[in-house]
């Protein structure tokens, strides 16, 4: 097998050139396909999100976009949800007097 980054002959079942240091990709956990899967976890439990953007934002770079974007995407929706019930809450107020 030959070494995509650089061309040189490396072992079939290497994982790493020994002449460049790239990785293979002959490990399946290296692939980075940025599953939707991880975006909604990063949505339904915020700080894992964070987490593994800030664990996989060099090795994984779409797969940490994903869970980034999830992370963003709940907070987001919880900061709209508070605001919206001070606004009701505050108009509720305002309609007593």
């Amino acid at each position: 097998m030959f070494c995509k980054n650089c061309g040189q002959e490396i072992d079939d079942k290497a994982h790493i050139c020994i002449h460049c240091g790239v990785a293979t990709n002959s490990n399946p956990a290296l692939v980075d396909n940025g599953g939707f899967g991880w975006g909604v976890l990063g949505c339904c439990i915020p700080i894992v999100g964070l987490v593994l953007f800030l664990v996989w934002k060099d090795s994984k770079p779409k797969t940490a976009k994903a869970a980034g974007i999830g992370a963003l995407v709940s907070v987001s929706v919880i900061i709209l949800f508070y605001v919206l019930i001070f606004v009701i809450g505050a108009a509720g107020a305002m309609s007593s007097y």
